[in-house]
């Protein structure tokens, strides 16, 4: 195995683990407004899963090299670092307001700086980082699209059911926010 190859597969246990803490520790809490979350993390928990393990799958039984040159692999991996570790960041900056189910808390307040002055959901933004870097790593253009496309597909259905929860508690303070910000990529989507 080499450095790489290990690399990667500390990376993916490191994924998995984060995402099996946050789901187990960062539930929102008794008071909370939880009503909003419409299974939203329910069809994540199908999709990512499943985007890996298809990605994976599908990079053993076909052969749709993206390129024939190597770098593609340190691209790849230094993309699913880069979304954990932002990813956690973002989470940590949230505190007490990050969930994995949509709530909304008591004294809820809408965040507005650092990332979320360019983008509205960082924190899905890394994530799909994390999933387009496991689909470079793999170097295999099926295993792009099926590690990128139902995440992809989970978090449109989350972010609309976030945001209408947003409208509801902050009216037109959350109008203006979201006519200044992209949902996840930056001057562009």
């Amino acid at each position: 195995m080499t450095i790489l190859q290990i690399l990667f597969a500390i990376s993916m246990a490191l994924w998995f683990l984060t995402e099996f803490l946050y789901k187990n520790l960062l539930k929102s809490g008794k008071d909370d407004k939880k009503d909003k979350d419409k299974s939203t993390l329910n069809i994540l928990w199908m999709a990512i899963p499943f985007s890996i393990a298809a990605s994976v799958t599908a990079s053993y039984v076909t052969k749709i090299p993206i390129t024939e040159g190597q770098w593609i692999l340190y691209l790849g991996e230094a993309f699913i670092l880069t979304g954990i570790i932002f990813r956690y960041t973002i989470i940590r900056s949230l505190g007490k307001y990050f969930t994995v189910d949509v709530t909304i808390k008591e004294d809820h307040k809408i965040k507005k700086e650092g990332f979320y002055q360019y983008v509205r959901h960082p924190s899905y933004a890394f994530s799909l980082l994390t999933s387009l870097g496991l689909g470079l790593y793999l170097n295999n253009w099926l295993s792009l699209i099926l590690a990128i496309l139902p995440p992809f597909l989970a978090f449109t259905y989350r972010i609309r059911v976030e945001e209408q929860a947003l409208i509801e508690q902050f009216g037109e303070e959350y109008l203006e926010y979201r006519k200044k910000t992209k949902k996840l990529i930056p001057f562009i989507y």
